[in-house]
Protein backbone atom coordinates (compact mmCIF):
# COMPACT_ATOMS: atom_id res chain seq x y z
CA UNK A 1 0.00 0.00 0.00
CA UNK A 2 1.20 3.59 -0.58
CA UNK A 3 0.79 6.18 1.40
CA UNK A 4 1.19 9.54 0.76
CA UNK A 5 3.30 12.21 2.51
CA UNK A 6 1.88 13.84 5.38
CA UNK A 7 0.76 17.15 4.79
CA UNK A 8 3.05 20.53 6.27
CA UNK A 9 1.56 24.02 6.55
CA UNK A 10 1.93 25.80 3.33
CA UNK A 11 1.45 22.69 1.35
CA UNK A 12 -1.59 22.74 -2.00
CA UNK A 13 -4.91 21.04 -1.06
CA UNK A 14 -7.09 21.29 -4.07
CA UNK A 15 -10.82 20.54 -3.68
CA UNK A 16 -12.86 19.65 -6.24
CA UNK A 17 -16.50 18.44 -6.50
CA UNK A 18 -17.11 15.16 -8.27
CA UNK A 19 -20.88 14.06 -7.45
CA UNK A 20 -23.95 16.06 -6.26
CA UNK A 21 -23.77 20.39 -6.88
CA UNK A 22 -22.23 22.51 -4.21
CA UNK A 23 -23.51 24.76 -2.43
CA UNK A 24 -21.26 28.17 -1.75
CA UNK A 25 -22.63 29.07 1.58
CA UNK A 26 -22.45 25.44 3.34
CA UNK A 27 -18.19 24.75 1.91
CA UNK A 28 -17.19 28.16 1.34
CA UNK A 29 -16.81 28.23 5.31
CA UNK A 30 -14.69 25.24 5.58
CA UNK A 31 -12.23 26.08 2.68
CA UNK A 32 -12.09 29.56 4.49
CA UNK A 33 -11.24 27.38 7.62
CA UNK A 34 -8.30 25.31 5.77
CA UNK A 35 -6.99 28.49 4.53
CA UNK A 36 -6.69 29.63 7.96
CA UNK A 37 -4.78 26.53 9.00
CA UNK A 38 -1.82 27.37 6.85
CA UNK A 39 -2.76 25.44 3.58
CA UNK A 40 -2.85 27.16 0.03
CA UNK A 41 -6.29 25.78 -1.40
CA UNK A 42 -7.04 25.63 -5.05
CA UNK A 43 -10.73 25.47 -5.89
CA UNK A 44 -11.33 23.43 -8.88
CA UNK A 45 -12.91 25.46 -11.71
CA UNK A 46 -16.16 23.41 -11.78
CA UNK A 47 -16.77 22.71 -7.98
CA UNK A 48 -19.48 25.23 -8.33
CA UNK A 49 -21.23 24.76 -11.20
CA UNK A 50 -24.35 23.49 -11.66
CA UNK A 51 -26.01 20.60 -14.27
CA UNK A 52 -29.44 19.44 -12.74
CA UNK A 53 -28.55 17.46 -9.76
CA UNK A 54 -24.57 17.26 -10.62
CA UNK A 55 -21.30 19.92 -9.74
CA UNK A 56 -21.10 20.04 -13.47
CA UNK A 57 -21.80 17.75 -16.40
CA UNK A 58 -19.37 14.63 -16.09
CA UNK A 59 -16.64 15.82 -18.56
CA UNK A 60 -16.42 19.38 -16.24
CA UNK A 61 -16.41 16.88 -12.92
CA UNK A 62 -14.12 14.65 -14.44
CA UNK A 63 -11.90 17.73 -15.44
CA UNK A 64 -10.81 19.26 -11.99
CA UNK A 65 -10.36 15.68 -11.14
CA UNK A 66 -7.82 14.99 -13.62
CA UNK A 67 -5.93 18.38 -12.97
CA UNK A 68 -5.86 17.74 -9.19
CA UNK A 69 -4.27 14.47 -9.73
CA UNK A 70 -1.74 15.79 -12.73
CA UNK A 71 -0.68 18.61 -10.19
CA UNK A 72 2.44 17.66 -9.11
CA UNK A 73 2.77 20.38 -6.38
CA UNK A 74 -1.01 19.12 -4.84
CA UNK A 75 -0.32 17.01 -1.59
CA UNK A 76 -4.05 16.52 -0.98
CA UNK A 77 -7.10 16.57 -2.79
CA UNK A 78 -10.52 17.31 -0.84
CA UNK A 79 -13.89 16.66 -2.21
CA UNK A 80 -16.37 19.61 -1.97
CA UNK A 81 -19.92 17.03 -1.00
CA UNK A 82 -20.88 13.30 -1.47
CA UNK A 83 -24.06 13.08 -3.02
CA UNK A 84 -24.28 10.88 -6.45
CA UNK A 85 -22.47 10.97 -9.68
CA UNK A 86 -18.82 9.41 -8.81
CA UNK A 87 -19.42 5.88 -10.62
CA UNK A 88 -20.20 7.90 -13.55
CA UNK A 89 -16.54 9.29 -13.97
CA UNK A 90 -14.22 6.57 -12.75
CA UNK A 91 -13.43 5.41 -16.30
CA UNK A 92 -13.01 8.96 -17.65
CA UNK A 93 -10.17 9.19 -14.88
CA UNK A 94 -6.45 8.36 -15.32
CA UNK A 95 -5.44 7.37 -12.20
CA UNK A 96 -1.75 6.28 -12.72
CA UNK A 97 0.08 9.84 -12.08
CA UNK A 98 -0.68 9.33 -8.48
CA UNK A 99 1.51 6.24 -8.43
CA UNK A 100 4.44 8.24 -8.96
CA UNK A 101 3.34 11.08 -7.18
CA UNK A 102 0.75 10.09 -4.49
CA UNK A 103 -1.45 12.87 -2.87
CA UNK A 104 -4.18 12.63 -0.05
CA UNK A 105 -7.55 11.74 -0.98
CA UNK A 106 -10.34 12.57 0.88
CA UNK A 107 -14.25 12.58 1.56
CA UNK A 108 -17.06 9.83 2.21
CA UNK A 109 -20.56 8.80 1.17
CA UNK A 110 -20.22 8.83 -2.32
CA UNK A 111 -16.99 9.60 -2.52
CA UNK A 112 -16.69 5.70 -1.11
CA UNK A 113 -16.57 4.97 -5.23
CA UNK A 114 -13.48 6.19 -5.47
CA UNK A 115 -12.23 4.74 -1.87
CA UNK A 116 -12.69 1.69 -3.76
CA UNK A 117 -10.79 2.81 -7.14
CA UNK A 118 -7.55 3.40 -4.99
CA UNK A 119 -7.72 0.40 -2.54
CA UNK A 120 -7.68 -1.54 -5.85
CA UNK A 121 -4.60 0.45 -6.93
CA UNK A 122 -2.75 0.10 -3.66
CA UNK A 123 -3.33 3.50 -2.73
CA UNK A 124 -4.56 4.44 0.73
CA UNK A 125 -7.20 7.54 1.28
CA UNK A 126 -8.78 9.48 3.97
CA UNK A 127 -12.11 8.23 4.79
CA UNK A 128 -13.27 11.58 6.26
CA UNK A 129 -14.90 14.77 6.53
CA UNK A 130 -15.74 17.23 3.91
CA UNK A 131 -15.44 21.39 4.06
CA UNK A 132 -19.31 21.48 4.78
CA UNK A 133 -18.65 19.67 8.14
CA UNK A 134 -15.71 21.64 9.45
CA UNK A 135 -17.49 23.80 11.40
CA UNK A 136 -20.02 23.15 14.56
CA UNK A 137 -21.61 26.72 15.67
CA UNK A 138 -19.05 28.74 13.89
CA UNK A 139 -15.99 27.11 15.56
CA UNK A 140 -13.75 24.26 14.25
CA UNK A 141 -15.36 20.56 14.97
CA UNK A 142 -13.72 17.40 15.87
CA UNK A 143 -14.41 16.00 12.74
CA UNK A 144 -12.07 18.93 11.05
CA UNK A 145 -9.57 18.49 13.54
CA UNK A 146 -9.44 14.64 13.20
CA UNK A 147 -8.68 15.11 9.23
CA UNK A 148 -6.06 17.41 9.73
CA UNK A 149 -4.12 15.25 12.44
CA UNK A 150 -4.68 11.98 9.90
CA UNK A 151 -3.28 14.51 7.19
CA UNK A 152 -0.50 15.81 9.32
CA UNK A 153 0.62 12.86 10.93
CA UNK A 154 -1.49 9.54 10.23
CA UNK A 155 -2.90 9.26 13.32
CA UNK A 156 -6.28 8.04 13.64
CA UNK A 157 -9.37 6.21 15.80
CA UNK A 158 -11.21 6.06 18.43
CA UNK A 159 -12.42 4.34 21.67
CA UNK A 160 -16.17 4.36 22.06
CA UNK A 161 -18.57 2.54 24.81
CA UNK A 162 -19.49 -0.58 24.15
CA UNK A 163 -22.80 -1.19 22.27
CA UNK A 164 -25.01 -3.87 23.29
CA UNK A 165 -24.95 -5.47 19.36
CA UNK A 166 -21.70 -5.55 19.71
CA UNK A 167 -19.71 -9.05 19.42
CA UNK A 168 -16.74 -8.87 21.55
CA UNK A 169 -13.15 -10.16 19.69
CA UNK A 170 -9.79 -8.75 18.31
CA UNK A 171 -8.53 -8.11 15.47
CA UNK A 172 -5.26 -6.61 13.29
CA UNK A 173 -6.21 -5.81 9.32
CA UNK A 174 -6.15 -3.52 6.96
CA UNK A 175 -9.76 -1.12 7.08
CA UNK A 176 -11.24 -0.76 3.89
CA UNK A 177 -15.41 -0.12 3.57
CA UNK A 178 -17.17 3.36 3.55
CA UNK A 179 -20.92 3.89 2.50
CA UNK A 180 -22.72 0.45 2.41
CA UNK A 181 -25.23 1.78 -0.93
CA UNK A 182 -21.85 2.61 -2.74
CA UNK A 183 -20.10 -0.56 -2.06
CA UNK A 184 -23.05 -2.17 -2.77
CA UNK A 185 -23.25 -0.41 -6.47
CA UNK A 186 -19.88 -1.39 -7.07
CA UNK A 187 -20.70 -5.35 -6.59
CA UNK A 188 -19.86 -7.38 -9.83
CA UNK A 189 -17.83 -4.29 -11.70
CA UNK A 190 -13.82 -4.34 -11.56
CA UNK A 191 -13.99 -1.74 -8.65
CA UNK A 192 -15.86 -3.97 -6.44
CA UNK A 193 -14.30 -4.38 -3.03
CA UNK A 194 -11.86 -6.77 -1.90
CA UNK A 195 -13.01 -7.48 2.20
CA UNK A 196 -11.21 -10.96 2.52
CA UNK A 197 -9.03 -10.70 5.48
CA UNK A 198 -9.85 -7.03 6.56
CA UNK A 199 -11.54 -4.79 8.70
CA UNK A 200 -14.30 -3.36 7.40
CA UNK A 201 -16.33 -0.24 7.21
CA UNK A 202 -20.01 0.51 7.08
CA UNK A 203 -22.52 3.55 7.04
CA UNK A 204 -25.28 4.61 5.41
CA UNK A 205 -28.09 7.63 5.34
CA UNK A 206 -31.70 8.06 3.95
CA UNK A 207 -32.15 4.33 3.02
CA UNK A 208 -35.57 2.06 3.49
CA UNK A 209 -34.82 -0.46 6.26
CA UNK A 210 -35.37 -2.88 3.55
CA UNK A 211 -32.80 -1.91 0.99
CA UNK A 212 -30.04 -2.08 4.02
CA UNK A 213 -31.45 -5.92 4.59
CA UNK A 214 -31.19 -6.13 0.22
CA UNK A 215 -27.56 -4.56 0.74
CA UNK A 216 -26.57 -6.88 3.43
CA UNK A 217 -27.57 -10.09 1.80
CA UNK A 218 -26.00 -9.36 -0.97
CA UNK A 219 -22.91 -9.12 0.81
CA UNK A 220 -23.76 -12.39 2.15
CA UNK A 221 -24.61 -14.48 -0.59
CA UNK A 222 -21.63 -13.06 -2.30
CA UNK A 223 -19.17 -14.21 0.43
CA UNK A 224 -18.19 -10.82 1.41
CA UNK A 225 -19.03 -11.09 4.90
CA UNK A 226 -17.56 -14.44 5.44
CA UNK A 227 -13.93 -13.68 5.30
CA UNK A 228 -14.01 -10.41 7.32
CA UNK A 229 -11.31 -10.14 10.23
CA UNK A 230 -14.00 -7.35 11.46
CA UNK A 231 -16.79 -5.11 11.13
CA UNK A 232 -17.14 -1.88 12.24
CA UNK A 233 -20.61 -0.12 11.92
CA UNK A 234 -20.79 3.94 11.79
CA UNK A 235 -23.66 5.83 11.44
CA UNK A 236 -27.21 5.14 9.65
CA UNK A 237 -29.01 7.88 10.20
CA UNK A 238 -31.84 9.57 8.52
CA UNK A 239 -33.39 6.15 7.68
CA UNK A 240 -36.95 5.69 6.22
CA UNK A 241 -39.65 2.26 6.69
CA UNK A 242 -42.55 1.63 4.07
CA UNK A 243 -46.13 1.60 5.10
CA UNK A 244 -46.18 -2.20 6.58
CA UNK A 245 -42.81 -1.49 9.34
CA UNK A 246 -39.87 -3.93 8.34
CA UNK A 247 -39.74 -4.39 12.05
CA UNK A 248 -36.05 -4.23 12.52
CA UNK A 249 -33.78 -1.74 13.00
CA UNK A 250 -30.77 -0.84 10.79
CA UNK A 251 -28.45 -2.36 13.68
CA UNK A 252 -30.70 -5.01 14.06
CA UNK A 253 -30.19 -5.88 10.35
CA UNK A 254 -26.60 -5.97 10.16
CA UNK A 255 -26.63 -7.89 13.46
CA UNK A 256 -28.91 -10.72 11.90
CA UNK A 257 -26.83 -10.55 8.14
CA UNK A 258 -23.51 -11.48 10.00
CA UNK A 259 -24.68 -14.33 12.60
CA UNK A 260 -22.99 -17.27 11.95
CA UNK A 261 -19.30 -15.59 11.72
CA UNK A 262 -17.09 -15.15 14.87
CA UNK A 263 -15.37 -11.75 13.74
CA UNK A 264 -15.67 -9.07 15.88
CA UNK A 265 -18.14 -6.09 15.46
CA UNK A 266 -18.35 -2.75 16.62
CA UNK A 267 -21.80 -1.05 16.51
CA UNK A 268 -22.33 2.82 16.52
CA UNK A 269 -18.53 4.05 15.51
CA UNK A 270 -18.05 7.79 15.37
CA UNK A 271 -18.28 7.40 11.26
CA UNK A 272 -20.34 8.42 8.37
CA UNK A 273 -23.09 11.25 8.23
CA UNK A 274 -23.13 12.19 11.61
CA UNK A 275 -21.85 15.65 13.42
CA UNK A 276 -18.68 13.36 14.38
CA UNK A 277 -17.33 12.04 11.78
CA UNK A 278 -13.53 10.68 12.62
CA UNK A 279 -11.26 10.02 9.88
CA UNK A 280 -10.30 6.63 9.00
CA UNK A 281 -7.16 5.91 6.70
CA UNK A 282 -8.58 3.07 4.48
CA UNK A 283 -5.86 0.82 3.14
CA UNK A 284 -3.86 1.21 6.83
CA UNK A 285 -3.40 -1.24 9.53
CA UNK A 286 -5.72 -0.91 12.62
CA UNK A 287 -5.94 -2.88 15.83
CA UNK A 288 -10.26 -3.45 16.45
CA UNK A 289 -10.45 -4.33 19.90
CA UNK A 290 -14.48 -5.18 21.23
CA UNK A 291 -14.89 -6.11 24.96
CA UNK A 292 -15.71 -3.52 27.36
CA UNK A 293 -14.97 -1.19 24.94
CA UNK A 294 -14.76 -1.05 21.17
CA UNK A 295 -11.24 0.52 20.69
CA UNK A 296 -10.36 1.34 16.56
CA UNK A 297 -6.54 2.29 16.18
CA UNK A 298 -4.37 2.54 13.89
CA UNK A 299 -0.92 0.55 14.24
Amino acid sequence: MIFPEFLQRGDRIRIIAPSGKVSKDKVLPGIDLLQDAGYEVIVGRHVFDRHFQYAGTDQQRASDFQEAVNDHQTKAIICARGGYGSVRIINKIDFSPLLENPKWFVGFSDITVFHSVLNKLGLASIHGAMPGFYLDNKKPSKSFYSLITALTSGSSGAEITSHPLNRTGNATAELVGGNLSLLYSLQGTPWQLNAKGKILLIEDLSEYLYHIDRMMQNLKLSGQLSDLAGLVVGGFTELQDNESPFGKSAYEIIREAIDGYSFPVCFDFPSGHIPKNLSLIMGASYRLEVGNTCSLKRI
